[in-house]
């Protein structure tokens, strides 16, 4: 590959003359013919103009995260999410802080922006609006008219359970759902609940009867399943919030003398790592935790760097991914 150093070697100059001359250098105080010539032995020697890399700003990013380390370990949705993040930031070179709840606003006037993961009451929002900064949210979309929001497309992701149960022959169709109290007593309802509802009630085949309520963790899946056996209110297919919860239900079906699918059939959501090595393997709707990591952090680069000012609600779709643990009636 031909250099500045050729090109001035055979045009008898300066390397320092055809460098300014090759970067269009109006100060510089050349004959014509020899500019001329610099250009045409460049040409010649098809010498490629290197263009100098702009430096990329390094931006401090804060992180909150509304979950505990413990809880966090309960449901590894939320870890695959803060994993995600982590990784992009470190990929680009930004700086990451942790940022707590209390925290003053003036303690992150060093930050660029916040990327904030989990769920939120509506204390939790007051708090985080003082703090005065572009914020993207994960799994929360609390001001579309001032953050930035990935959210999961619940509808659609529960229309496409339901839909595919109903395929198989299942009628007798129930929920562990969750239904939790937050640190401050505030309730947190499962927004697939509605869906799971609505999409029932659609086709006459909703029996609240069959609907059980716990926090995300794999004991709820466990004890609520036992509930439902206990009361005689046993469905034939069970949609349950997360996987992490349908590990438990797992076990409780085991403990009950109860074969998957045969005797009840099971429906996750998430689609963690370990779905796919549970016995049987879990049919499950995907949830693409990464991606939502990453692209938040694409997010807060577009509102830091380039100045974005409109806001905007980024809704992600799922997949389902049939395994072995629903049992097709039909």
């Amino acid at each position: 590959m031909a250099t500045i150093k050729d090109i001035a070697l055979k045009a008898g100059v300066s390397i320092a003359t055809v460098s300014r001359v090759l970067n269009h250098d109006e100060s510089l105080n050349a004959q014509e013919e020899t500019k001329q010539r610099i250009f045409e032995i460049a040409e010649e020697l098809e010498y490629e103009v290197r263009t100098q890399k702009k430096r990329k700003r390094k931006l401090k990013v804060g992180v909150f995260y509304s979950y505990s380390p413990e809880e966090e370990l309960q449901d590894p949705y939320y870890l695959c999410i803060r994993l995600a993040i982590e990784k992009k930031l470190e990929k680009e070179g930004y700086i990451k802080q942790n940022v707590n709840l209390d925290d003053k606003p003036e303690t992150l006037n060093g930050l660029d922006g916040i990327i904030c993961t989990g769920t939120f009451t509506n204390r939790m929002i007051d708090q985080i609006n003082a703090w005065e900064c572009p914020i993207v949210f994960i799994d929360a979309d609390p001001n579309p008219k001032k953050y930035d929001s990935i959210v999961v497309d619940f509808n659609q992701a529960v229309e496409e359970i339901i839909a595919y149960l109903v395929e198989c022959g299942h009628t007798k169709i129930g929920m562990i759902g969750c239904r939790a109290e937050y640190k401050d007593g505030n309730e947190i309802v499962d927004a697939r609940m509605q869906c799971f509802q609505n999409s029932l009630m659609k086709r006459g085949l909703y029996k609240s009867e069959y609907t059980k309520f716990g926090d995300y963790y794999a004991k709820y899946g466990y004890e609520l399943l036992k509930e439902l056996h206990k009361e005689g209110n046993m469905p034939t297919a069970l949609f349950v919030a997360n996987d992490s919860m349908a590990a438990g239900s797992y076990r409780a079906a085991y403990e009950l003398g109860l074969s998957i699918p045969d005797d009840i059939s099971i429906v996750g959501f998430n689609d963690i790592p370990t779905a796919k090595y549970m016995v049987p393997p879990l049919t499950t709707e995907r949830l693409y935790m990464e991606f939502m990591g990453e692209y938040a952090v694409k997010l807060l680069e577009e509102r830091i760097v380039f100045g974005r000012e409109i806001c905007v609600r980024v809704t992600i779709p799922t997949k389902l991914y049939v395994r072995d643990s629903v049992k097709n009636l039909k």
